[in-house]
């Protein structure tokens, strides 16, 4: 009988400079967890059959091969000695993704500069999957320095306890701060909230470097961007209080976060729940 191996990293390439950003952080991600990784571009011919113009698909196809080669280059280059495994799937970005979510460790997508353009609509493909796959995912953007906390944003929500239960387990993981931070609308809320940050805090499990926690005032989504600005990577729920495929809050953190935002739907695939991890609904009233 086979023995299945761990659980690796999958990033979507798509041929863009965001697809090898994405490249570069699932490397370092990969090593990090010491999981292999794979690097996965979906190639969606769009005639009805391969045949209906021969000379153009296979020129499609080598392009395709090209996109794979590129990131996988590129990450081996960033990480080297990081185990790489390149491949062309066929299909539609979206159900193959999330059918490759059920069986991953985490799934890298990368999304442009927040300065591109924020008035532009946000990639269909990016919302679908951080808003349905079945593993954590995060999100790329561009270069950035590892520096700074993790920071982690509660709301009180129902996957609020998902989110702070992996950025605990990632903080130990790497041995780095983990900083938790919520948002009240005004000074008024601020008892509730620090309320809310003690509990949080107190879930967490022993063994980390170090646990702050930090209230903020104003309105939660454009207070996030800019704490995101001082943090290694934001963790976040997908939903928060307001329910939906994608959150107000997360909506806004995909399309502007300054630094990789990770999206925690549940366990990652071949994960049990971590020894001393935060009880469920340990941020519940």
């Amino acid at each position: 009988m086979q023995i299945p191996g761990p659980a690796p990293v999958v990033v979507g390439v798509n041929g863009t400079a965001a697809g090898l950003a994405a490249a570069r952080l699932g490397a370092r991600e990969a090593v990090t967890r010491g999981q292999p990784l794979r690097i996965l571009h979906v190639f969606a011919w769009p005639g009805m059959r391969y045949t209906d113009d021969p000379s153009d698909y296979a020129s499609a196809r080598h392009e395709a091969g090209r996109i794979v080669e590129e990131a996988v280059t590129t990450a081996a280059r960033s990480v080297p000695g990081v185990r790489i495994e390149g491949l062309v799937a066929d299909g539609r970005p979206v159900p193959e993704l999330l059918r490759r979510s059920r069986t991953a460790g985490l799934l890298v997508l990368g999304a442009d500069s927040p300065a591109a353009g924020p008035r532009l609509p946000l990639d269909p493909v990016l919302v679908q999957v951080v808003s349905r796959a079945r593993c954590p995912v995060v999100v790329a953007r561009g270069l950035r320095p590892l520096a700074g906390p993790l920071l982690a944003a509660v709301d009180g929500s129902p996957s609020s306890g998902p989110a702070l239960r992996l950025a605990a387990a990632e903080a130990r993981r790497r041995g780095v701060a983990l900083e938790i931070a919520h948002v009240v609308a005004s000074d008024a809320g601020a008892p509730a909230g620090r309320r809310l940050l003690e509990r949080a805090a107190a879930a967490c499990p022993g063994g980390l470097t170090g646990v702050r926690t930090t209230l903020l005032v104003g309105d939660p989504a454009p207070t996030l961007v800019r704490a995101s600005r001082r943090a290694r990577m934001m963790i976040v729920g997908p939903r928060g209080t307001g329910g939906g495929l994608l959150g107000a809050v997360a909506g806004e953190l995909l399309r502007h976060c300054a630094c990789p935002t990770l999206f925690v739907h549940g366990d990652p695939a071949g994960d049990g729940p971590a020894d001393g991890a935060l009880p469920a609904g340990a941020l519940m009233s």
